[in-house]
This record gives structure tokens, sequence and C-alpha cells, in this order.
């Protein structure tokens, strides 16, 4: 029996600083390249009051719907496919009006992967997956598999789990541990 692996969607296959950095620098009228580059220079800009602020405009089928996909996950994924049960988990509650445009972004991206296996809820302990890739350090919390850390500017200096740093990370943690 194949083991199972559940994913997380935003800013773990879906690219959401890219699509968030553009809508924030257009609401501003800014311009940097990163969100850390733009911290470094802002040492006391709150990122998350301002995440909030803006969730009103995050939270449309038209932001989700064309978000670009993380660089190496389609791959690493069509690879893991072979080996593992694969499940999209995506706290979409925390963002009601994306469903659909998740839905239609993970068809157009991710189609290998069975639309059965797209989990929208809200808590993730409710997954019963081996794994759990996620950036979420609260749902990795709640998760009783092995949790694995995908890294970003909110999380890095997390360390109670395993860590990736991108999707080749992924790779080569999951050929590591290939029976």
């Amino acid at each position: 029996m194949k083991k199972k692996i559940a994913i997380d969607m935003d800013q773990v296959i879906a690219d959401m600083e890219i699509s968030f950095i553009e809508l924030f620098k257009k609401e501003y009228h800014l311009s940097f390249e990163t969100v850390d580059e733009y911290l470094k220079a802002n040492p006391n800009f709150d990122l998350v009051s301002t995440i909030k602020e803006l969730y009103p405009l995050i939270n449309t089928h038209a932001f989700f719907r064309n978000i670009p996909v993380m660089k190496d996950s389609q791959t690493v994924l069509r690879e893991l496919a072979e080996e593992y049960d694969l499940y999209i988990a995506t706290a979409a509650m925390d963002v009601p009006k994306t469903f659909t445009a998740k839905y239609e972004w993970l068809q157009e991206h991710f189609a290998f992967i069975d639309s059965q296996h797209y989990i929208f809820c809200g808590d993730k302990s409710i997954i019963h997956t081996d794994y759990l890739i996620d950036d979420s350090i609260r749902q990795l919390e709640r998760f009783s598999g092995t949790g694995i850390l995908f890294v970003n500017s909110l999380n890095e200096t997390e360390d109670r789990y395993i860590r990736a740093t991108n999707w080749k990370d992924i790779r080569d943690y999951f050929l590591s541990i290939k029976e």
C-alpha cells in the first residue's frame, strides 16, 4: 500500500508571494522585488496587518485563479505520484470566495492528481495522511503524521519540523526515505 502525502496549496504549490507582492506594490504604489527586500528596508513594517488589510482583494476568484505555480512543484509531484498517493489539502475556509478558483487552478496545473484527492478544509487535523507538506506552523502543529515545513519569510526561524526551502529539497527528502 502506498504511503500518503498531503500537500498544502498556498505558498507550497501556488506561489502566492509573487501575486501578493504585485498586489501590494499596486495598492501602495511601491517598487521592490521581494518581500525580504522590502522588510529589510522597512523593519517596523507589519506584514500580517497588511495581509489582513488587503484580505478583501485577496479573497477573490481573480487573485487565486492567476497565482503562478511554485517552481519545480509539478515535476517533483509527478515523480512522487509514482510512489505515493498525493492529496491537496488547502485551508480554503480562510478564503471562502476562492473555492472555484482553487479547483480550476488545480485542474489546470495539477490535473495528474485525482480531483477526488482535493481536500478543502480549515483545520488540517482532520487529514490522516503519512506526511503533510505545509508552510503553516499552526497546521503542522495539529497534524498527527510527519510534518514537513515549506520554508518562507513568515516561518523561517521555525525548527521543530523537517525543513524544505524548495521542491528539490522535497524530492531529496522522499528519495532519502524510500524503502
